[in-house]
């Protein structure tokens, strides 16, 4: 048997095995001493002849799915290795293979996966001659395929890799040998995994080799039909994906049914700090109010949380998608908001609809487990009873008015054969085990009512033979009783043995009893169990044929399920406008943003006991584009500008927005540039990661973009700071011309409105009281000279001395600006086209005044030394 275990192993070095003896799964060696440790389960030994004892460990056969999980989620791949004869009719060992490897991104036990979120294996394709990536992505446990190009024509394909691994966060990755050997690459690879994972085999890459497995596996004669025939580095990683599923699977995923090629510029450009600043799916800090705000009915701290009104995990995963990749065609933003708009005046209508969705199951996942071999009884039933409610969902939506609305009731397939097989098959309440017998329906099949007739009817038999045994002994304490390794015997107490016949044969000693057979017990015994393990065979027998009859139908019903998660998302996005006093926005080709009475759909919904102050935003079309904004710290910039950025966001996702009305132009890209924050394991400073992201933005920022800047240049010193945020806002405003709001402490930011076209100056208002503020939350037309530092300091908790002594500081330092010359502290910087910008109008000083006063002519040599010395002392002690 260790020969057969070392042989199966050395296939799957790389693998935890799951070696299937009996009712257990065991684990030797090595594998044994990792399995103990993770799974917290007794290490024991195991005597090998040659080997000597050798560390084992195991776990129960029907728990296996627990047990695997947890294994998975920490990281190990698992190869399960069964039983692939009857052991009653083995000759010798009974003959084992390995049916599965489960690796992080195969994983199907529902437990183990994130209900409403993806569980995605990727693969990375690359041509180093081209420098064009191809990325695939696979949920495996819905059937999600797509492939995709990155690079190529002037586009940086390893900044879209990046973005698009921080979007996905998949489970598991492999990628081209050569994808890992480009230093470039693999430091992208290295920052999204933490190091650059093991490379598959190259051949699975190789374009014609994936094209061949893909048109194989689809039943095509090319891949025109998806949209990839001509973007060989897109088929490469698609193919291979393929190829490494039936590796791993043992054979094709039968539930992979298509595939999807995305194209550049389908949806919103979201960087990954545009995703962290706007908190889209996780917000900044966990713990945090708004995070702690998701534990209530108030969402969870994220765009996300406060959205997902959804009552179905697959409508969950779609909105998820939705919020992540908003959409950039007019036509299908349109569509989307059709739908929500008719579902938010429709009340009823709406309400039903959600009533009937949460009675379905997560439909994805189910066909994919019928599909690959490993959905129980009562995930059929979870099919059947999914499809029940799809007619009354289909007959609701006849009448619908949105095109998306009535395409998703065209694709509301009940699949009537399958929900008949399941019913006319499977009872209603069936055991956990498959092997275990109670599956099938009485009257479905002759063969297994005879069988079961035979074993209930042994069973009253052993019944009666109880009580005949008692009456005919006079033993009232004598029982028949059953168990695994003795069978069927009679149990007479210690001190009733004296009254046991002589027909009666010991079997087996107890400390209180014994226990006897008979020759007509034997008999019946074998009838009985003979019977009992006909009908677990063929009622397994029967539930294997219903579930491969009903996978070949994935198809059909994964169609069903994608339409009733497309019908979830809008329901939720309608539930979310109804409830939070939504409007839905006109969504316009021009460039340009009219808002008004805007809120932060996250902020409002937190139990500040403040109630939140709506703002007006007007940017681009034939108003200014570019908003300074400024104000004190804690008066609302940040929150204003991530609102602006988060309403065009839900537009463009097909959301209502909060806002009384809207007019959003499309945008390509959403860029933020917010907070301060440091990667120190990458040795980079607070600054230096400002500045990355600074360049990122102008680096590829277009006319339709809307960008977000906050605190520009505050990492390092003032002069510096103000030269860089002088100098971005004057590349944005001449070169970029994207709508910007730019929050800034940087008063003198305030004079680009009077230097440049299209600057506006906006400011967050607040009240003096006294030495207090009232923060007024309201966005106005002109700047603020003051940053209210003291006052909020005052605000935070610091102590009295401290305000007191900033505040003498701050006197002091401020009449000693006073009397400097402005131009000492003047920055010139040099405008496109060779036009000086001052930055302040600095007028000359008493000392240039009086230079230009003198009369060099007639003076003398000496008398001009002489007052050459006393203005070189007068600057040199400096103004008085």
């Amino acid at each position: 048997m260790m020969k057969q275990y070392q042989r199966l192993k050395a296939a799957h070095p790389d693998a935890l095995l799951f070696f299937r003896l009996g009712d257990f799964y065991e684990m030797f060696f090595e594998d044994a001493e990792i399995g103990a440790r993770e799974l917290e389960i007794t290490l024991t030994s195991r005597t090998t002849g040659a080997a000597g004892r050798v560390p084992m460990c195991g776990i129960p056969y029907h728990a296996a799915g627990g047990y695997l999980s947890r294994l998975v989620e920490k990281g190990y791949k698992v190869a399960i290795c069964d039983q692939v004869e009857d052991p009653r009719k083995a000759k010798g060992l009974v003959r084992r293979d390995i049916t599965r490897v489960v690796t992080p991104g195969t994983l199907l036990e529902l437990g183990a996966l994130p209900e409403k979120g993806n569980n995605y294996i990727v693969s990375v394709a690359y041509d180093p001659s081209t420098k064009i990536v191809g990325l695939a992505r696979l949920d495996f446990s819905t059937g999600e395929f797509r492939t995709a190009e990155l690079g190529g024509n002037g586009r940086d394909g390893l900044g879209e890799l990046a973005d698009e691994l921080a979007c996905l966060e998949p489970a598991e990755v492999i990628i081209q040998p050569a994808a890992g050997e480009d230093p470039a690459l693999g430091r992208v690879l290295a920052r999204a995994f933490g190091s650059v994972p093991a490379p598959y085999r190259d051949q699975a890459y190789r374009p014609a080799e994936a094209a061949r497995v893909l048109t194989e596996h689809f039943g095509t004669p090319s891949l025109e039909a998806y949209g990839c025939a001509e973007s060989p580095m897109a088929v490469a990683a698609a193919g291979s994906l393929v190829t490494y599923l039936k590796e791993t699977q043992g054979a094709a995923p039968a539930h992979i049914r298509s595939l999807r090629t995305d194209t550049r510029g389908t949806s919103m450009g979201l960087d990954p700090a545009t995703r962290r600043n706007l908190e889209l799916v996780e917000p900044l800090r966990p713990g945090s109010a708004l995070s702690r705000a998701g534990r209530g009915s108030t969402g969870s701290g994220t765009l996300l949380g406060t959205l997902d009104l959804t009552v179905t995990a697959a409508g969950g995963r779609l909105l998820r998608a939705w919020v992540l990749r908003p959409l950039v065609d007019g036509e299908a933003i349109r569509e989307r908001l059709d739908a929500v708009a008719e579902m938010m005046e429709h009340g009823l209508v709406r309400a039903d609809l959600r009533t009937a969705l949460r009675k379905v199951y997560d439909m994805e996942r189910l066909t994919a487990r019928a599909s690959a071999g490993t959905a129980g009884a009562r995930d059929l039933l979870a099919l059947r009873d999914s499809l029940a409610v799809v007619p009354a969902m289909r007959d609701a939506l006849e009448r619908a008015g949105s095109s998306l609305l009535r395409r998703v009731a065209r694709a509301l397939d009940p699949v009537d054969e399958v929900g008949d097989l399941v019913g006319r098959v499977l009872v209603d309440d069936p055991p956990a085990g498959l092997k275990d017998g109670g599956l099938v329906r009485e009257g479905y099949s002759e063969e297994v009512d005879t069988l079961r007739g035979a074993a209930s009817g042994g069973k009253a038999w052993i019944a009666a033979l109880e009580a005949d045994e008692r009456k005919r002994t006079g033993i009232k304490s004598l029982k028949v009783g059953h168990n695994q390794v003795f069978g069927y015997y009679i149990e007479v107490t210690r001190p009733n043995l004296g009254l046991v016949p002589a027909h009666f044969e010991r079997r087996q000693t107890l400390a209180n009893a014994e226990r006897f057979v008979t020759p007509e017990l034997k008999e019946r015994e074998a009838i009985i169990l003979g019977a009992e393990e006909k009908l677990k065979e063929l009622e397994y027998a029967i539930f294997c044929d219903i579930r491969s009859r009903i996978a070949r139908e994935a198809g059909r019903i994964q169609a069903t399920a994608q339409a009733l998660a497309a019908l979830d998302a809008v329901l939720s996005l309608a539930e979310a406008g109804h409830r939070y006093g939504y409007s839905v926005p006109e969504v316009v080709e021009e460039p340009g943003l009219v808002i008004k009475g805007g809120r932060h759909p996250v902020v409002e919904r937190l139990r500040t006991g403040e109630e939140f102050v709506p703002n007006d935003c007007t940017l681009g079309g034939d108003d200014a584009s570019f908003a300074v904004i400024t104000g004190p710290n804690m008066a609302g910039k940040s929150t204003y500008c991530r609102q602006v950025a988060l309403i065009a966001l839900m537009a463009q996702m097909g959301s209502a927005v909060p806002a009384t009305a809207a007019r959003i132009g499309i945008v390509d890209r959403v860029f933020t540039r917010i907070g301060a924050s440091d990667e120190l394991s990458g040795g980079r400073s607070t600054f230096l990661v400002e500045m990355s992201e600074t360049a990122n933005i102008l680096g590829h920022a277009t006319r339709r973009s809307l960008i977000v800047l906050d605190e520009i240049g505050r990492g390092t010193s003032t002069y510096d700071g103000l030269s860089l945020a002088w100098a971005v806002a004057e590349h944005i405003v001449r070169r970029v011309r994207a709508i910007t709001l730019f929050a800034t402490h940087y008063h003198e930011l305030t004079e680009l409105e009077t230097t440049l076209e299209g600057v506006v100056n906006w400011s967050i208002s607040v009240r003096e009281i006294g030495d207090d503020i009232v923060f007024l939350r309201k966005v106005s037309r002109g700047a603020v000279d003051r940053s209210y530092g003291i006052q909020v300091a005052r605000l935070a908790g610091l102590p009295s001395e401290v305000i007191e002594r900033a505040r003498q500081l701050l006197h002091e330092l401020e009449t000693a600006s006073r009397g400097r010359a402005e131009a000492a502290a003047a920055l010139e910087s040099r405008a496109l086209g060779g036009v000086q910008v001052s930055l302040f109008e600095a007028g000359p000083s008493d000392i240039e005044k009086e230079i230009a006063g003198l009369d060099l002519v007639n003076m003398t040599p000496l008398g001009a030394l002489t007052k050459l010395h006393e203005l070189q002392e007068r600057l040199r002690k400096g103004p008085s």
